[in-house]
Formats: structure tokens, sequence, C-alpha cells
């Protein structure tokens, strides 16, 4: 009856081994999707933030208009940062 339980366990361990394996590399995937996501979104903000600029340059925005658009975005791109960090180094 023992040796029935440890063989059925090592065929549930074989058996199982690609599905475990298959498993994490899919949370690579998709971290990796994650962080790919982040860092087109990081680089969009920053084009956004330097438009900005470029408008308040040009007298597109006034000071006031431009502090505040400034100030959203910052704080948005630091949250985008944030989370890049939350993510840890890449591999």
């Amino acid at each position: 009856m023992l040796l029935v339980l440890v063989v059925l366990a090592v065929v549930v361990l074989v058996v199982s081994g690609p599905l475990r394996r298959g498993r994490v590399e899919a949370v690579e995937a998709s971290e990796s999707a994650r962080r790919a996501g982040l860092e087109a979104a990081k680089e969009a903000k920053y084009a956004e933030i330097r438009d900005a600029e470029l408008d308040h340059r040009m007298g597109k925005l006034s000071d006031p208009d431009w502090r505040a658009q400034d100030r959203t975005l910052r704080a948005e791109a630091m949250e985008i940062l944030r989370r890049l960090d939350e993510l840890g180094p890449e591999d």
C-alpha cells in the first residue's frame, strides 16, 4: 500500500512538472508585458512633459496653466516610476 502511494506521488510530480513550469513561464511573460507597458507609459509621459514645456516657452500656455499641468504630469510620471520599482530589477 505504501509503495503504491509513493509511486502515485512520483507519477503526479512527473506529470504535473510541465504544468507547473508553464505557470511560471506565464507569470514571467505577464510581468515582462507589464514592464514593457509601464516603460512605454513612462516614455509617453516624458514626451507629454516636454511638449508642455515647449508649449509654455512658445506662449501657448500661461504660467499658472503650465505649472498646474506640469505638476499633474510629473505626479503621473512618479506613479509610473513607483510601479516600475515595485516590479524590481529586470532580469
